[in-house]
């Protein structure tokens, strides 16, 4: 089941979701975007500590993002059954 969207900065280690809209300065969302932080794609959270950027899995790899871009990446948490044969956009 999806639950409510929230800033990536504020998922928890390990939990997944999926990207519902990236937001801030035309820089910044080219930028995320050039990272792979479109909308629908799934991301999860690999390391967030007190201070520091993330570590997010994203497709194939891992990005480093600071707490301010992260903020305002807006995600759909998931609970492990959302993508079995369906799509996360919605």
């Amino acid at each position: 089941m999806l639950s409510s969207v929230l800033p990536l900065g504020f998922l928890a280690p390990g939990r997944e979701a999926v990207v519902r809209e990236v937001s801030g300065g035309k820089e910044l969302r080219r930028r995320l975007g050039e990272l792979g932080f479109v909308r629908g794609s799934v991301v999860r959270v690999v390391q967030s500590q007190s201070c520091g950027p993330l570590i997010i899995s994203l497709g194939d790899g891992r990005v480093a993002l600071g707490r301010g871009a992260a903020q305002k990446i807006m995600v759909e948490e998931l609970d492990g059954r959302e993508l079995d044969g369906r799509s996360p956009v919605k």
